[in-house]
């Protein structure tokens, strides 16, 4: 068997070909560790992406991918691209954690700070706060 960085060539060519800034890859303890900044939320999801072609669950537990979206402040509108439904904000960065509120699909939500690469704290249009899933919200 290859290593994890012949089994994630196309994520890492992915956040290669997405311009992804200080781009560092590197394999320790068996995980492959992906991280840099990503010039918008097109780019960032490139990346997941091609994870999604490679597993499609998104449940690896051998690939960490931190790549932020730069330069998005606070304040910043945001689209929410769910595929049909409704997007739960959530008490905490976490799909075990309680819905607060929600954000209607194709609609938008306030960015009030990117958490981490996977959640970001984000107000809906009725004032909730509350952490959404990064996969579903565009710049």
């Amino acid at each position: 068997m290859g290593t994890l960085q012949d089994k994630y060539a196309s994520v890492v060519g992915a956040a290669q070909e997405a311009g992804i800034a200080n781009l560092q890859v590197q394999e320790q303890d068996g995980i492959l560790y992906i991280s840099g900044g990503a010039a918008n939320t097109a780019a960032k999801d490139a990346v997941w992406n091609a994870l999604g072609a490679i597993d499609a669950t998104y449940t690896a537990s051998d690939i960490n991918i931190n790549v932020d979206v730069v330069g998005l402040a606070a304040g910043t509108v945001l689209k929410v691209i769910t595929d049909s439904s409704n997007l739960n904000l959530r008490q905490e960065p976490s799909t075990e954690a309680a819905v607060v509120g929600k954000a209607a699909h194709e609609g938008s939500v306030t960015l009030v700070e990117q958490t981490n690469s996977e959640w970001w704290k984000v107000k809906n249009s009725d004032g909730v706060e509350g952490y959404a899933y990064t996969r579903y919200l565009q710049a």
